[in-house]
C-alpha cells in the first residue's frame, strides 16, 4: 500500500521540474513536457510564453503531489495520496488551460517577406508565387 504513495511523489517531482523550467523560460519546445496544444506549438516564442504563464500553477501542482506522496508514506495513508494526486492533476490542468489561453492571445508570427518575388506575392496561396518563382529561375 505504501508503494502507491510513491506515484504522486514521483509524478509530482517531474511536474514541479517542468513548472520551474517553464517559469524560468528554460523549457525548450518539445514533444513531451510543458503545455503542448496547437496554439502553443506554432513557434518557440509562443511556447515559452505559454509555459511561463502555466509554470507557476504547474510547479504548485507538482509540490502538492510531492507533499501528498510524503504524507501518504509517513501516515501510511492511501487516501492522502489519492486526494493529493487528484488535487495535483486539477491544478496542473488549470495551469495548462491558462498557458493555452496565453498562447491563443499571442499575435500570429509575421511571415518573412520574400524580396525576390513581386510585391503582390506574399503567401496568398493563389499559385502565382510558384509561377513567378519558376519564371525567375528560368531567366
Amino acid at each position: 500500500m505504501q508503494l502507491l504513495a510513491f506515484v504522486p511523489l514521483v509524478i509530482g517531482l517531474v511536474i514541479a521540474v517542468v513548472g520551474v523550467l517553464g517559469v524560468r523560460e528554460r523549457l525548450p519546445r518539445n514533444r513531451f513536457g510543458g503545455v503542448r496544444t496547437a496554439a502553443t506549438m506554432r513557434d518557440d516564442r509562443t511556447f515559452r510564453v505559454a509555459n511561463r504563464v502555466a509554470g507557476l500553477p504547474v510547479a504548485v501542482a507538482g509540490t502538492v503531489g510531492v507533499v501528498a506522496g510524503v504524507l501518504g508514506l509517513a501516515a501510511d495513508s492511501l487516501v492522502l495520496a489519492i486526494v493529493g494526486f487528484v488535487g495535483m492533476t486539477g491544478i496542473a490542468l488549470a495551469g495548462g488551460v491558462l498557458g493555452h489561453r496565453a498562447a491563443e492571445a499571442m499575435p500570429e508570427p509575421v511571415p518573412e517577406e520574400k524580396p525576390e518575388l513581386p510585391a503582390g506575392c506574399r503567401g496568398c496561396a493563389c499559385g502565382g508565387c510558384d509561377l513567378a518563382a519558376a519564371v525567375q529561375r528560368s531567366v
